[in-house]
């Protein structure tokens, strides 16, 4: 195997090369907490919609965005984030604004983005909304 001495080497753990800790708080969030705060979050649309509209699939999906929008723009984290300790930021720090969390949770629901990694643990989704979830 032919390597380039120029490249970089490859990180030890994802957010290292953004200077961010292996573990503990402000680490960044890994996928088995990704996947649970996710569930956390889609559960909790099914409820809704089975409670208030016969559990319609479009319904759901549409109180699952909303809901991923109106709690990432008003804690940084939706309700299952916020239950595992995990919270939206901007990559460039300051303020996440509207449109952030819009994008995000609109690319999270067409899915695809959402399986597309890369070293950091940053879903495409991530990428383009210019976040990173993290831990508290």
């Amino acid at each position: 195997m032919v390597t380039n001495p120029a490249a970089p080497p490859a990180p030890d753990w994802p957010g290292q090369r953004l200077g961010l800790p292996e573990s503990g708080p402000r680490s960044v969030g890994r996928l088995g907490r990704r996947i649970a705060a996710l569930t956390i979050d889609w559960m909790l649309a099914v409820v809704i919609s089975a409670a208030f509209f016969s559990y319609q699939p479009l319904v759901t999906l549409a109180i699952f965005v909303g809901l991923q929008v109106l709690m990432t723009v008003v804690v940084n984290a939706s309700i299952g984030h916020a239950m595992l300790g995990l919270r939206v930021v901007p990559m460039e720090g300051g303020l996440l604004g509207v449109w952030r969390p819009a994008v995000r949770a609109l690319l999270i629901a067409l899915v695809i983005p959402a399986l597309l990694w890369d070293e950091n643990n940053r879903g495409l989704h991530d990428r383009l909304s210019r976040t990173i979830l993290l831990r508290r």
